[in-house]
Parts: structure tokens; sequence; C-alpha cells
């Protein structure tokens, strides 16, 4: 019995590393749409009057202190549809973690080099969002290497147990 149970065990180890993969692709792609959709709520974001559909003239702030835009907003509720999408299965949601992990590191080094004031920053971003998509990036590269890191584990031979002294 206990080597059937070590074998239950193993048969369900990968598969359990993929359905982490991609729940916490969902629970980011989750994120990304709440996030999307409070862009456009008075009172979590100020100024919703002065929001625009593109550019740096756009005075809305989520929370207060994050520069958004209708397409700022745009942009998080296709990265949730996304994620949502991609969350089917573990391969497409790894792409997804380190995808999007990869284009807020882009959307990070933008930030850093667009002149805020400029009609370049059409996103809009200010100095909030770029520490914020610094933040985003790496946390979505890493969930993605550390949700589906492979460990070799140390499987019993032919069924022995040596902790228990079983076989």
């Amino acid at each position: 019995m206990a080597g059937s149970t070590a074998h239950a065990r193993a048969r369900r180890g990968p598969g359990e590393g993929q359905a982490t993969v991609r729940r916490v692709a969902r629970g980011v792609a989750v994120v990304f749409l709440v996030v999307g959709v409070l862009g456009f709520v008075p009172g979590i974001t100020s100024d919703v009057g002065g929001l625009r559909w593109a550019g740096h003239e756009s005075g809305a702030r989520l929370f207060g202190v994050f520069q958004v835009s209708v397409l700022h907003n745009l942009v998080h509720l296709l990265f949730g549809v996304a994620g949502l999408a991609l969350a089917r299965t573990a391969a497409t949601a790894r792409a997804y973690l380190l995808g999007g992990g990869a284009v807020y590191l882009v959307l990070w080094l933008y930030g850093l080099v667009v002149d805020h004031d400029s009609t370049a920053n059409v996103l809009p971003v200010n100095t909030a969002d770029n520490w914020l998509h610094l933040g985003l990036g790496a946390a979505m590269i890493l969930l993605g290497l550390v949700t589906t890191r492979t460990g070799t584990r140390h499987q019993p031979r032919h069924g022995l147990d040596r902790s228990r002294g079983r076989g």
C-alpha cells in the first residue's frame, strides 16, 4: 500500500505544478481586470473628469497616484482577458507570466526614457507608474519561473520508504 501511495504522489506532483502556474496566471489576470475597471471609477480614480483617451494630458489618477487614461485602462483590461484565456494550459499560462512580465519591463524602460510631459507619453506614465511597472514585470517573470520550476525529488526505489523502514 505504501508503494501505491508513493506512486500516486509522484503522479500527482507534476500536475499540481501545472495547476499552480494556471492559478497564478488567473490571479494576475483578475488583478489586471480589476485595475482596468477601477481606472474608470470615481472616488477610486481621482479627477475622472480629467480622464483622456490617451496622452500625458490625462489628469486622472488611479488611487490618486497612478496616472491613467482610457487607453491605459483598456490595456489593463486586455491584459486581464488575455491572461484568463492563456491560463487554460500550463504552457500558455507560463508564457503569459513571462511574456507579460517582459512587456511590463519594456513599459518601465519606456517610462524612464520618455519625457512625461511630451506627446510621446501616450499611455501615460508617471514616476509611480514606472515603479509599479518595474515591480509588475519582475513579479510576473519570477512567478512564471517559480511556479513552473521542476525540482528533482528523490523517490524511494522500488517502493521502499527508507525514512519509515517500510517497503
